[in-house]
């Protein structure tokens, strides 16, 4: 089975991104395959690379980042919810003068249309809000 993902909700203020991070990786051991994880509204904070929880704490960020570059998943943070939140790649930092971009190791940064391009392509989407 084919799945598109979307997270909705902040990294602190509810397990919906947890919830979501353990939903994909029961589905790849399932051998499911997930298309894209799609970071919008307040799910784009999962994306920012200083994010800095304490050390009792899970570091969502860097656990989205590993299981990206393990199992070659799609992340893809929503531009419009990223800009609202300074959330930067490097071709927009460089563009506004910043020295860095605060994007995490694989992540991306895209619109709209590459949710619904998931969507048109997986057997299931859902949504983690």
């Amino acid at each position: 089975m084919k799945f598109a993902v979307q997270v909705n909700a902040s990294p602190y203020a509810s397990n919906a991104g947890l919830n979501a991070y353990r939903f994909i990786q029961a589905a790849l051991l399932a051998e499911h395959q997930v298309l894209r994880v799609f970071f919008y509204k307040e799910g784009a904070y999962h994306a920012f690379r200083y994010a800095s929880p304490p050390d009792d704490e899970l570091h969502i960020s860097r656990q989205w980042s590993q299981l990206a570059e393990q199992a070659g998943l799609d992340l893809v943070v929503c531009i419009s919810a990223a800009q609202r939140r300074g959330l930067l790649c490097l071709d927009e930092a460089a563009r506004q003068g910043k020295q860095d971009d605060d994007l995490a190791p694989g992540f991306r940064i895209a619109g709209l249309g590459q949710w619904l391009e998931a969507t048109l392509l997986a057997d299931r989407c859902i949504v983690f809000a």
